[in-house]
Order: structure tokens, then sequence, then C-alpha cells
């Protein structure tokens, strides 16, 4: 599975993240209020954030988001933790846009491609969520994830955080509300 793809949809592309792109992400990244619901609501800051980004880029599978109207970087995702194994699985996350294309679609869109594009390859898709993290968990639900009954510890600005895993399958994308 190719993890840095480039993706074109309708009003985004996904292109591979590079350094270059610091700038321009750590703008959209640097609002504290993108932040505030997630487990790692100190991310808008220069330190935490610089660790994020040289993490994306050192695992290989993180991807810009870019609005194709202005040409702007809108924010990125990730493809992370592929398993080729059996009918395979690989994880999306790490995600996030600018809040004013919050509620508009372009969360579904950046998605509905990186799930088109990941399962040609796996059969499986997981998303590692807070578990607290109300707003990840509707845009969950939102684009037909199924919540499972494996949860993760995972490490949060010194502490561990209790996250829920979602899964989209071959099968619940073709009937869910993205592949439909």
């Amino acid at each position: 599975m190719d993890r840095q793809p480039v993706l074109d949809g309708e009003r985004l592309y996904l292109r591979p993240l590079k350094k270059k792109d610091w700038d321009a992400l750590y703008a959209v990244a640097a609002d504290k209020l993108l932040w505030a619901h997630h487990p790692a609501s100190d991310r808008w800051q220069e330190p935490v954030f610089r660790e994020f980004f040289d993490d994306a880029l050192a695992q290989g599978g993180a991807l810009a988001i870019v609005d194709k109207a202005s040409g702007a970087i809108i924010g990125s995702s990730r493809f992370q933790g592929h398993d080729p194994s059996g009918d395979g699985e690989v994880e999306i996350g790490w995600s996030f846009i600018a809040r004013p294309y919050w509620g508009l679609g372009y969360n579904a869109e950046f998605k509905r491609l990186m799930l088109e594009h990941a399962l040609k390859s796996v059969g499986r898709v997981v998303f590692t969520v807070g578990e607290d993290n109300v707003i990840s968990r509707k845009a969950m639900a939102n684009i037909g994830g199924q919540l499972t009954a494996e949860t993760k510890l995972v490490e949060r600005g010194g502490r561990l955080v209790n996250h829920v895993i979602f899964e989209i399958t071959r099968e619940s994308f073709a009937r869910g509300p993205l592949g439909g």
C-alpha cells in the first residue's frame, strides 16, 4: 500500500507532507481552540506541534490536506500502522483541519479519499479516538465508523489517555455514507 499518495477530490487534494510545509501547517495548528476537545490539548504550542510534525515526517505516511480553491494547506492526516497480513489493515489518524472548514463536509471528503485509497489494498481501516473526544467520535459516526470493543491506552502530555477504536471495512464502506 502506498502510504503517501496524491489523492484528488472535489474541493481538496492530499499530497505527501514535506518539511517545507512546517510554516503553513503550524499556522493552522497554532489555533488553540482547534485542540480544545482533543486528548493532546497542548498541541497548539510550537514545541509540542514540532514534535508531532517531526514524527509525522519520520513515520512516512503523513499527508498535507490542501484546499484546491486557495492552494492553502488546511490540515493533515496520516496512514500509519500498515499491517499487510491476512486481509490487511491500516490506521488513518492524527487528522486535523482548520476550524473554518469544520461542519462543511471537508472532513468527510478527505476521509473518503483516504478510505477509497486504503481499501484497495486492505480490508479494514481503523481509527483511534480519545474516549472523551466527542467531536471526533461524532465525526466517526458521521462517516460510517463502527465503534469496536477494542481500546488502547495512549500517552498524551505525560499522562495515559484511554482511546476507543472505530473501524470501516470494505463491506461497511460500500454500504456506508461515504461509499454508497
